[in-house]
Formats: structure tokens, sequence, C-alpha cells
């Protein structure tokens, strides 16, 4: 019997194409809610990326899964919590400047970014829907509160040269144009253990839906772990279930699968 359902937003919960949620979706998540489930959203998005076309969900979301996993929350309570080093934020900042990419510095509930470069509106702002402001705050304001991730702009080949020189972080990587870093300690597995032990629940009564590459480690560790249809590969490899894409009601599909709903 599933107990708890964690959600990816981009490309899981909200479509590249529409950046909305499915109707299918959205009821289908409210079935289960009605029997009972916990819903959390998990997510490589900051708090503070948490935009209005995810409106229509919060008042059924239980907690979220946050930063990839490190930043976990339960009803407004801090289950787990684990930033990256103030030595490691220094080495991505100096990197940032030496080969001239942005880089988004994210806390618990803001953001600021760094060596700003017009790939990040492209990316965030056009692409993704979420509103970026560059001049939010200033870097020398973020880097005082605790960094749970940096998103640097950089491609997959100088992240093979950089990731080693800050070996207490681990890249998560969605999007060809930049990739997630935080502690080594924080990806949304571990998050989805941290919520299962919260919650008083078992493993195996989870469930958990994703589609990139930072979506892994919670379709490893969830008792049941789906992979959308639009997903890469190399996420399906690992899922239990490929359900539909996103925009082809494929969390419906797949809740009814398993009997949730």
């Amino acid at each position: 019997m599933i107990k708890a359902l964690f959600f990816d937003i981009d490309g899981t919960l909200v479509s590249f194409s529409t950046h909305e949620i499915p109707a299918s979706a959205l009821q289908a998540i409210k079935a289960a809610k009605a029997k009972g489930v916990k819903i959390f959203i998990s997510t490589g998005r900051p708090k503070a990326f948490l935009t209005s076309n995810l409106d229509v969900i919060r008042p059924l979301v239980d907690g979220y899964i946050t930063n990839n996993g490190a930043l976990v929350e339960a009803s407004d309570e801090i289950v787990e919590k684990h930033h990256i080093s103030q030595e490691d934020v220094e080495k991505l900042l100096l990197d940032s400047q030496e080969y001239d990419y942005p880089a988004i510095l994210m806390s618990r509930n803001d953001f600021a970014v760094f060596n700003h470069k017009p790939v990040v509106e492209k990316v965030f702002n056009v692409g993704l829907h979420i509103p970026v402001d560059v001049n939010r705050i200033p870097v020398e304001d973020i880097v005082k509160q605790d960094i749970m991730q940096v998103t640097s702009f950089f491609d997959a080949r100088h992240e093979k040269i950089f990731m080693p020189k800050i070996k207490t972080c681990v890249a998560g990587r969605w999007s060809s144009e930049f990739v997630d870093i935080t502690s080594v300690y924080a990806d949304k597995g571990k998050g989805l253990l941290s919520v299962a032990n919260h919650l008083g629940i078992s493993v195996s009564e989870t469930m958990a839906f994703g589609d990139g590459g930072n979506d892994v480690p919670i379709i490893k560790q969830a008792g049941i772990g789906v992979a959308m249809g639009n997903a890469m590969p190399e996420v399906q490899d690992h899922a239990d279930f490929v359900t539909s894409s996103v925009d082809n009601d494929g969390i419906l599909l797949a809740l009814k699968q398993f009997n949730v709903i």
C-alpha cells in the first residue's frame, strides 16, 4: 500500500510545453490525497523557484524535497538540511570567474546570480518560465547564508574536470546547459529516506516520479520508482515502471496501474 508520493516538477508534474500541471495529473493527485496518501514535491529547484503555476497543487502538498535533497521539509518543519561548505562555495565562485560562466547561489529561501550572462534568462525565464531576477540580492549577502545549492552553467566536459576539486559535493544534471551542485550528503533519494523516517512509514510504501538525471537516486530508492515517458533513457533504465509522458496522462496512468487510486 502506497502511503507517500514524490513528484519531480519540470517534465514530470509540469509540462515543458504548456508550463502547467495537466488536469489529469491534478485530478489523480487529488484522488490519492483523498485516500490519505501524503504528497511531496521532489525538485532541483529551491523554494524561491516554486512558481505560481504550482499554486493549484500547494494545498495538497505535505512537504518538499528541494535543492535536489539538500533541504527536506514536512509541514514547514525542517527534516534534513545539508549546505555546501564555505570552502567549496569559494572554489565554485573562483571557477565561475576563471572560465567566465554564470552561477546561481541558492540559500533556503533566497538566491543570487553571480557573473551574470544572458543564458540565465534564456534557460530559466524563457525555457522554464521561472522568473529569475538577476538583481534580486547581492552575492555578498547570499554568501553570508548557508548555500544549499549552486547551479553552474558549464557543460558535461567541464563538469568532469572541475567536480573532483570539490570532493564534498556532487553534481546532478537535468539540462545540457547547467548542473546543480549540492553537498555530497544530499540527493533526492536520501531526502525520501528522511521523509519516510519522519512519517514512520516503510520505504516500500513510497512511490516516486521523475524524468531527469537528478531523479535517478529517488527512483532507485522508492518502493516504486516511475520514469515518465519523456524521461531520458538512463532514467527509464532505473525505473520499476515507465509511464506515458507528462502531456499524455503519465501520472494518472501510473497511479491507476499500481492501484494507488
